[in-house]
């Protein structure tokens, strides 16, 4: 589904050491395609990465607040034309020490999020990336977590049918599995449709992955991002209220 958003996030996802815990206030809305903003250990990008598949339209961002280590964020869009088509992944992305796999024991998240808006076609997903050269900016693996599939938005997949259906923080996932080029992409969909309130290790969609579907343990994770992917809607108002990841 994502093209430029492959390099942009992985680019931009040079791991450094998590900030002090610290309080940040409002930020002003950004509306530039490549626009972000850094709050501690967390850099909201705008991503309009597609942006020119849409008739008209447009996107705006911006930090609510953090506190310690949650953050609260939003965005703000309106899309139409180029149906089927991703215009955006606003999205945030955690600074993490790039690791193989195989020492990485837990990634604790939390995420509370609300949509509003109308004929939205959306989801709202975890993104993760992973490489055998953690330095390059292509990627051996893609893996999506879909705590949100809205107005027939659905995941990159060979056949269209889930290859799994597998409960895993406490939820009900499909699994979905494709090619994006030469990039292999899982991606787990709830299969309630929309989980507001999530809590959970991603830790353990990784590790079903290395156990049950050939996933290599010295892949690198290279980054984690956690966003929302547009593709048409109007007035549409996408609000995180509890936002917090780290890595053990």
């Amino acid at each position: 589904m994502k093209l430029a958003t492959l390099v942009s996030i992985a680019s931009t996802a040079m791991l450094a050491r998590a900030a002090p815990a610290q309080t940040v206030s409002k930020r002003a809305d950004m509306c530039g395609q490549w626009d972000s903003q850094v709050s501690g250990p967390y850099t909201l990008y705008q991503d309009l990465w597609g942006m020119s598949s849409a008739s008209s339209g447009s996107q705006c961002s911006a930090v609510d607040g953090i506190s310690g280590s949650t953050l609260k964020w939003h965005t703000k869009w309106a899309w139409s034309g180029g149906q089927g088509s991703v215009k955006s992944y606003a999205n945030v992305v955690t600074n993490l020490t790039m690791k193989p796999l195989s020492q990485i024991s837990y990634l604790p998240s939390a995420w509370k999020w609300t949509y509003t808006g109308s004929s939205i076609v959306a989801n709202v997903a975890y993104d993760l990336f992973t490489s055998t050269n953690p330095s390059s900016t292509s990627h051996d693996f893609e893996i999506m977590i879909w705590l949100g599939a809205l107005g027939g938005a659905g995941p990159i997949s060979s056949n269209g049918q889930p290859i799994a259906t597998v409960t895993l923080a406490g939820q009900s996932w499909k699994l979905y599995s494709g090619m994006n080029g030469s990039m292999k992409v899982f991606s787990f969909v709830a299969s309630s449709g929309r989980v507001e309130s999530f809590s959970g290790d991603l830790m353990e969609f990784v590790n079903y992955l290395t156990s049950k579907q050939g996933l290599s343990k010295s892949q690198v994770l290279q980054s984690v991002g956690a966003g929302t992917e547009t593709f048409t809607g109007s007035g549409a108002v996408f609000t995180t209220t509890e936002y917090s990841l780290s890595m053990k």
